[in-house]
């Protein structure tokens, strides 16, 4: 049912007969794997509330709800990216909730910070992390385990990356700004406009598939584009991840960087109580195993092991170093990085 029906058949009740709406949340979600349609009817199941889904970009729903404002039908949100909760929270889009589930299952560096009141605006629910790609034939592991050899001459004209000023390179970059400073991080980006095999372009799988083409010998992609070549059972797919290898960053430093997809409960929520509930479903066990055998995340909650063929095989089974920095301040340092690409030409 879309939310225009369901707000039309609960205008259309009879008086003194209870809304079904009482048992809807609306979710406004950026989300679009199939695989969460396993999260969804999870929690329905589990509490009776049913879902009533709106789907659209990052960039779509925060204009939808500043269009909508108080008026606003949404409950809870989910966004796929650091960059864009904060952005988010920025705007005065969530409301800050207090959650002892949320706040005892999530880290603290994986969640945005307090306000006075103690409220926390969004919580990260999955992550993934942003590794090096690299062919396997050309490239030795030891000139690309760092995020700073990227930009390294002895890799000129070797890279393939998107646009930077996509939001999964600015979450990156604004982490890279926390470890080494304003300056050391212009000069970095400087250098990754001059290693560029081509010009930024395309997603993600795109930058793979061009290591194992040959257009570049290395390039960036969030782990869970890669996972899902390894788990693709068409010859073409198997064909690139033959050809390709992996390197989680900065092991022996500040460890790879780890973005998120969160959530939030939408400021103007009438159903407050029942918004958070689906927010602590979705840090339970059995939400954070979907995320990460449905789409191949990385549960954000602690104490979730899940067992997922394809993220085992990119770690050799073994535990890998991430970043512990607060995921908040990547976010707030994107305008100074975005800054930063207009000036060294990062398109």
């Amino acid at each position: 049912m879309t939310l225009k029906s369901l707000l039309t058949a609960c205008a259309l009740v009879t008086a003194g007969t209870v809304c079904a709406q009482d048992q809807v949340i609306n979710l406004y979600s950026a989300r679009h794997y199939p695989t969460d349609d396993a999260l969804y009817s999870g929690f329905t199941k589990t509490t009776g509330i049913k879902i009533n889904r709106v789907d659209s970009d990052d960039a779509g729903i925060m204009a939808r709800l500043k269009a909508e404002g108080s008026a606003s039908p949404a409950d809870v949100i989910l966004l796929v990216d650091a960059a864009r909760l904060y952005r988010g929270e920025v705007d005065g889009l969530f409301l800050p909730v207090r959650s002892k589930v949320l706040e005892d299952a999530i880290p603290s560096n994986l969640r945005a910070t307090p306000g006075t009141d103690g409220g926390i605006p969004w919580f990260g629910l999955s992550t993934r992390a942003r590794v090096v790609v690299y062919n396997k034939a050309k490239v030795s592991l030891e000139d690309i385990d760092t995020y700073e050899e990227l930009a390294d001459a002895k890799n000129k004209g070797k890279l393939c990356i998107r646009s930077g000023s996509h939001p999964y390179n600015l979450s990156l970059f604004g982490a890279v700004m926390v470890h080494m400073g304003e300056q050391k991080t212009e000069a970095w980006l400087k250098g990754l406009v001059s290693n560029l095999a081509r010009s930024p372009k395309g997603g993600d799988t795109d930058q793979i598939k061009a290591v194992a083409a040959g257009e570049c010998d290395i390039a960036v992609t969030n782990s869970y584009y890669l996972a899902r070549l390894m788990r693709s059972e068409k010859p073409e797919d198997k064909a690139v991840v033959e050809k390709v290898a992996v390197v989680f960053p900065n092991q022996q430093s500040w460890g790879t960087h780890m973005n998120i997809a969160g959530g939030a409960v939408a400021r103007h929520t009438k159903q407050q109580a029942n918004a958070i509930k689906f927010l602590e479903y979705l840090s339970s066990p059995e939400a954070q195993n979907y995320f990460a055998n449905g789409n191949n995340e990385w549960p954000a909650a602690k104490g979730v092991n899940p067992v997922n063929p394809a993220l085992q095989a990119m770690t050799g089974g073994k535990p890998f170093k991430s970043e512990t920095i607060p995921i908040s301040s990547v976010g707030a340092n994107t305008v100074k990085v975005q800054q930063m690409l207009d000036r060294v030409g990062f398109r």
